[in-house]
């Protein structure tokens, strides 16, 4: 599906430069840049939820160990 993305200037020479370094297009650029925000919140929820199972589970050692 096509999409149209309305960059300012100071957005769009950065995009530009990311996409010559990368030696990739913008749309390239763009798509990895949403695929690597989407893993990066997919971990923190994971991690969010390892943390509170453990804060739980454990919350009466932990309690202890604060003493």
């Amino acid at each position: 599906m096509a999409m149209n993305l309305r960059l300012d200037a100071a957005h769009e020479e950065l995009l530009e430069a990311l996409a010559q370094q990368e030696h990739r297009t913008k749309t390239e650029v763009v798509k990895l840049a949403l695929e690597e925000r989407a893993a990066q919140l997919d971990k923190s929820a994971r991690t969010r939820a390892i943390m509170d199972r453990i804060l739980e589970e454990d919350a009466a050692l932990l309690d202890a160990l604060s003493q």
